[in-house]
């Protein structure tokens, strides 16, 4: 039960990140599923993309009912995460998990200067 305690916690918190900025459900999911669920790197990152997908749509759901999302522009961005995310599923194998984690870590300091220094 203390672990289920745990992952809904971490649930949520992948939840609220996803609800309010648009994304950054991954940011607590990846580091807390290979640490609490002892999952490996690559498991992990998988497993976090197989998580955000229903939280982005329930957050789609709430924002359209809000009147707050524009389909139209959203179309061209979407079909671009759509090939960007076939490409990636191909190749995730074959990139190093070094450069996975590196990268994945540059994404986050990137997105955190950015939100320090817009304020």
């Amino acid at each position: 039960m203390k672990n289920t305690a745990r992952y809904a916690v971490t649930g949520a918190l992948a939840g609220l990140a996803n609800g309010f900025f648009g994304s950054g459900g991954g940011l607590f999911l990846v580091p807390l599923l290979t640490r609490w669920s002892k999952l490996e790197q690559r498991r992990a990152f998988a497993t976090s993309v197989a998580v955000i997908l229903p939280l982005s749509t329930v957050s789609v759901a709430i924002y359209w009912m809000k009147g707050a999302l524009n389909f139209g522009v959203a179309w061209p961005y979407l079909l671009g995460g759509a090939a960007g995310g076939l490409i990636s599923g191909r190749v995730f194998r074959k990139i190093p998990l070094t450069l996975l984690r590196r990268v994945f870590g540059a994404l986050i300091l990137y997105g955190g200067v950015r939100a320090l220094l817009l304020l």
